[in-house]
């Protein structure tokens, strides 16, 4: 495996790679890998002649200066398991050399950036696709992977591909999880012993609303998971310091994200929530249709 640091490097690679006419697998990640990465990595693997794995923490995309300053960075960790899952390049560039200049690219993506993470996280959407373009652009790849634990996100970079025209095949992997059901997340290591513990009542909570689903309305499956999740810590006697605070929780239409009433609004409904744990925020998603 290659570990590259600068795009002069990583264009040259690139470009011998394309005279050989190999398909290229795009891998973008901000580090701390995990399972839920390195499933993404095996599956490039598997459809891809060459795998590209970028590891960068990505400023631009974070609204909250503090929740960037703690994002987990384990650069040296992360090399040792790109290795080991069989990538062929480990992009690793500082942030002079992903943006030697001022970023002044404004990305607009309509509904889709106005409901969820879109009003809470201004800009973050427009950051993450900076990101992306300039990876695109970069590793010139056939195929692209993202975990559907970001669901939103996903919908930002097929949009994304739409506005600059590039033949890229986007590539949605499902969740890994924990043995217990906890999504896997970089931030998940920023969680305590206590807390990690408490951590997988969030995708349990969601599993029982699949279920009240098959007899329950939209408001009332909704305003049940967030009161749940609230009053989980009373409800089980645990110490205040474990409460779960759910930021939103929506159900909607997986192809507009937009919120739903009826069930039958969408061929496909999701539910996607954030629950900060900790002072840690946790993402997570289930597919009710």
């Amino acid at each position: 495996m290659q570990i590259i640091t600068t795009v002069a490097a990583l264009t040259a690679a690139i470009e011998e790679a394309k005279k050989s006419n190999k398909t290229i697998g795009l891998v973008p990640t901000m580090g701390a890998l995990h399972e839920g990465h390195l499933s993404l990595i095996e599956r490039a693997r598997k459809e891809n002649d060459l795998v590209v794995v970028s590891v960068f923490v990505n400023p631009i995309q974070f609204n909250n200066q503090e929740d960037l300053a703690k994002y987990p960075r384990t650069v040296e960790a992360d090399c040792e398991k790109l290795q080991g899952a069989g990538a062929d390049i480990a992009f690793v560039p500082s942030v002079e050399e992903m943006y030697p200049e001022p970023v002044e690219t404004v990305y607009h993506f309509g509904p889709i950036e106005e409901v969820m993470e879109g009003p809470r996280r201004p800009g973050h959407f427009s950051g993450v696709a900076v990101v992306v373009r300039r990876l695109f652009d970069l590793t010139q790849p056939n195929r692209a992977y993202f975990g559907e634990k970001d669901f939103q996100q996903i919908a930002i970079i097929r949009n994304l591909l739409e506005q600059i025209k590039y033949p890229i095949e986007l590539v949605p992997c499902p969740i890994v999880r924990a043995e217990d059901g906890l999504a896997l997340s970089s931030r998940n290591m920023r969680l305590s012993a206590e807390a990690r513990a408490v951590a997988p009542n969030i995708y349990d909570t969601l599993q029982q609303a699949v279920e009240m689903s098959e007899c329950e309305d939209v408001e009332s499956v909704h305003d049940w998971v967030l009161d749940t999740l609230a009053s989980f810590h009373e409800v089980n006697g645990i110490d205040e310091s474990l409460k779960f605070d759910p930021e939103y929780f929506e159900i909607v239409d997986d192809t507009t994200l937009q919120p739903i009433t009826d069930w039958d609004e969408a061929k496909g409904v999701v539910g996607c929530i954030t629950v900060w744990l900790t002072g840690v925020r946790l993402i997570d998603m289930v597919r009710f249709r």
